[in-house]
């Protein structure tokens, strides 16, 4: 079976829907940067998307070529996830999205090394012509957190966000969103599928002692 990144690290992935404090190690990831309304049709954001599935499925059926990874396993695509911030603010204006700069991402198997990510986007740009130069080899580490599952449109996080912020006070910390730490969501169901009041998106804070 598969290896699911969701199931296997589901303090990471499946939160409640009460915020929760979490440690978050040192990951590497595929990324692409922008900006933008992520919601404009055909936009960058919905470009950089498919890059990154580009790169992340190469990867993942390279099993299927000549090219043999070392440490290879057989895996789960693992989610979206997303880095917000809007600059000059700490926080997140949901009614300004064009103002929204972000780094999307796909989390990567621990197998997949630099050079091995460089082999994949020769790859795919070879088998899939078209330009991946936009794709990055990202690590990433978010370090103390607070996290919660948010149920329902995008639109409506500022709801869990005010539950987040009251609960992280109430611990003794403060948020700590600035420069190398953001606003980050996973997504774990399929926004062109899924019903927007049924949306599950993981919100995590950074976050540090008050």
């Amino acid at each position: 079976m598969a290896f699911d990144f969701k199931k296997e690290y589901k303090e990471f992935y499946m939160p409640g829907k009460k915020p929760e404090i979490v440690s978050v190690p040192k990951m590497n990831f595929l990324a692409v940067r922008g900006s933008g309304n992520p919601n404009e049709e055909g936009g960058a954001y919905k470009q950089a998307i498919g890059l990154l599935y580009g790169i992340a499925f190469t990867i993942k059926m390279s099993k299927m070529g000549d090219h043999r990874m070392e440490g290879y396993f057989d895996y789960v695509v693992p989610p979206l996830e997303g880095l917000w911030w809007q600059e000059g603010k700490l926080g997140i204006d949901y009614s300004h999205k064009e103002l929204f700069q972000w780094i999307s991402l796909i989390r990567l198997p621990e197998f997949v090394t630099r050079q091995e990510f460089d082999w994949a986007i020769a790859e795919a740009t070879k088998k899939k012509k078209s330009d991946f130069s936009k794709v990055e080899f990202f690590t990433y580490e978010e370090g103390l957190c607070v996290q919660c599952m948010h149920i329902g449109h995008y639109d409506d996080e500022p709801e869990t966000i005010e539950a987040m912020e009251q609960f992280v006070k109430a611990q003794g910390y403060v948020t700590d969103i600035g420069k190398s730490r953001y606003h980050h969501e996973i997504y774990l169901s399929d926004a062109r599928k899924c019903k927007p009041e049924n949306l599950k998106t993981v919100i995590r804070h950074p976050i540090r002692k008050e």
